[in-house]
């Protein structure tokens, strides 16, 4: 059950760290996203224990903010982790479809040129982002650590074998990437909405409600179905104009 878990809330994690890897030099991108995972696995099992030993202090205040009904809120470590973590997804979701709108060559940009260290550094810092709701949930069902921990282990491996199948496909299917960004900017609203709730975030005047799996899971159940809408319908319209220019081509 933990593994599965671990599979199922690891998906918008791979989706980021395949985006994430093509800013790396070709030939190192896949060494990145092994090696960046790897050391998130490490990270995520002494997190783990960490939470299990210190729970109390990631939800200790450390940050009270209350401005005349502006804004209003109780913030903890748990809390601003998901806020940092939804603003920092939603930023590079955005700058990166910004990007794809402008007319120059998207293959030949400064974005491809980051170091494979900062990359890295990136893929494991969303990793421990992500990995607060996983650890969370998997305490949830058991208190046994090495059982935790296995299920950590696995579905990292997992991750592993899965990272450059997903990015092979995101790379022979270009138009899939904006599908991706979509929901990557999704799953930071999200993390934005967990943050705010945990912290009982109020502005002005209005409480900030966390989004439902439910809701997550529906809304990117839309956004596939509305990309896969929009592939077949392009596809006809290009049939159907290819057959109009052959029969009108013989008359010219």
């Amino acid at each position: 059950m933990l593994t599965l878990l671990q599979a199922v809330l690891g998906f918008d994690n791979l989706l980021y760290i395949s985006l994430e890897s093509k800013r790396a030099p070709e030939d190192q991108r896949a060494k990145v996203r092994r090696l960046g995972i790897g050391i998130a696995i490490g990270l995520r099992i002494i997190l783990l224990y960490a939470v299990i030993k210190l729970i109390h202090t990631f939800h200790h205040s450390i940050v009270i903010f209350d401005l005349n009904n502006i804004i209003e809120g109780d913030f903890n470590l748990h809390s601003v982790i998901l806020i940092f973590g939804g603003v920092f997804i939603i930023y590079t979701a955005t700058k990166e479809i910004l990007h794809m709108m402008v007319l120059s060559s998207y293959e030949n940009t400064e974005e491809h040129s980051k170091s494979v260290s900062m990359v890295i550094f990136l893929i494991v810092s969303m990793n421990v982002v992500f990995s607060f709701d996983s650890i969370l949930s998997a305490m949830a069902l058991t208190d046994v650590f090495w059982v935790m921990a296995t299920a950590i282990v696995i579905g990292g491996l997992l991750m592993i074998w899965l990272s450059d199948r997903v990015s092979q496909f995101l790379e022979q299917n270009r138009m899939y990437e904006v599908l991706g960004l979509f929901i990557l900017f999704v799953v930071g609203i999200m993390l934005l909405s967990d943050g705010g709730h945990m912290a009982h975030l109020h502005l002005f005047g209005y409480e900030i409600t966390p989004m439902s799996k439910a809701t997550f899971y529906f809304i990117i159940g839309i956004l596939i179905l509305i990309d896969f809408v929009q592939t077949r319908y392009q596809k006809k319209l290009f049939r159907q104009n290819r057959k109009k220019n052959s029969i009108t081509e013989p008359l010219n």
